[in-house]
């Protein structure tokens, strides 16, 4: 496993870096967060075209260029640190990765190429209102039918499920629990029976939405009711890689409230010389490297499909999580509490790190996890 960067993922950082300081300033993100969409269409052509990000870690034979986790962790550290508004985490991480574990070879073959073009956009419904990360959770039922099956119940928190073409969807066949006949399936977002409402939340850059399943047809990924493997599989991708968004983002406020500590003068001086803040700042960066080196490392475990990554990942969702929100709060302090005014942009982080939080689930659960994994 690689502990450093290579040139070509630097150079891949640092293309989509230009391309999100150019496409992505806060501005555009304070524009983008009040459209019911939430994201510009221009921009996720442009992302998609131009850099093929969509299908950054896809194989080649499905439409991807057949990179890796490493470089999909990189490129959604980078949209950590942009607060990009986009359907990215919700198409690429989650409902591609869905696909990739739990579909057929023709399914793939059928459903990936668009998603990795940018073309269709995707996401996945796993919670529902109760709120549960876990597959216990999941009461959705999917019926059989004469020709298919079909699908009731209600989703929640699902990112981007007002504006997905493709919803996956997480289900169980009647009298199952537990792990035991749960399944995903697919439908387009325009199915009859499908109802998709938006969600008011903390963080409006990234839009969630409650979908109501009323027979909904869909279309099962891969085995029916065998599907628990795959989706714990595609929740322990998605929280490595939420784990370096986050580390993004704190990368972004540290570097904000340096700035402003050199350039604020408080009693003739810049608040950065007084001893307080120097310690301050000094223990954002020490929490945002234990996390930015367990997001890394989750991603590698990823990149490899090493058996430990159901552990590590919990264990980066955690720290990343934690240290995130600290950084946010010491940031708000450091700005003397301007920080969480209208017109300071330090609140935008504020409330994407308390949104990811428990977004995937909150540190307490994974922290569960990684005892249950660890056999601790």
């Amino acid at each position: 496993m690689r502990w450093s960067p290579s040139e070509e993922q630097d150079e891949l950082r640092r293309t989509v870096r230009r391309f999100l300081e150019e496409t992505s300033p806060t501005t555009e993100v304070r524009r983008l967060m009040e459209t019911p969409e939430g994201y510009e269409p221009g921009v996720w052509k442009r992302l998609s075209q131009e850099l093929g990000l969509p299908g950054v870690h896809v194989p080649e034979q499905y439409g991807g260029q057949g990179l890796g986790f490493a470089e999909l962790a990189i490129v959604l550290e980078e949209m950590g640190r942009a607060l990009l508004c986009a359907p990215y985490f919700a198409s690429v991480a989650l409902a591609t990765n869905a696909i990739l574990n739990a579909g057929t070879e023709s399914q793939k073959a059928a459903l990936l190429p668009a998603l990795a073009s940018g073309e269709s956009i995707a996401t996945l419904a796993l919670t529902e209102p109760s709120g549960r990360w876990d597959l216990g959770g999941i009461e959705l039922q999917a019926q059989r039918v004469a020709d298919g099956f079909t699908l009731f119940g209600e989703k929640s928190f699902v990112p981007d499920g007002l504006t997905a073409d493709r919803i996956v969807v997480a289900a169980r066949r009647p009298k199952t629990d537990g792990r035991e006949g749960i399944g995903l399936f697919h439908l387009r977002g325009d199915t009859a029976g499908l109802e998709r409402r938006p969600l008011t939340t903390l963080d409006p850059t990234r839009k969630l939405a409650r979908l109501g399943f009323r027979g909904a047809r869909a279309e099962p990924l891969g085995e029916v009711g065998n599907a628990a493997a795959a989706l714990e599989k595609t929740l322990d991708q998605a929280a490595a890689l939420l784990a370096n968004e986050m580390a993004g983002g704190a990368q972004r406020l540290l570097e904000m409230t340096v700035e402003y500590a050199k350039t604020r003068v408080q009693f003739g001086r810049p608040i950065g010389s007084f001893q307080a803040i120097k310690h301050k700042c000094a223990d954002m960066l020490m929490s945002l490297e234990l996390a930015r080196s367990s997001a890394y490392y989750a991603a590698g475990c990823a990149d490899e499909s090493a058996k430990e990554l159901p552990a590590v990942a919990s264990l980066a969702k955690a720290q990343g999580s934690d240290a995130y929100l600290e950084i946010a709060a010491e940031a708000i302090q450091i700005h003397g509490g301007l920080g969480f005014t209208w017109e300071q942009d330090v609140h935008l982080y504020f409330k994407r790190a308390k949104a990811s939080e428990v977004f995937l689930g909150d540190p307490t659960y994974h922290r569960e996890l990684f005892a249950q994994r660890t056999g601790l």
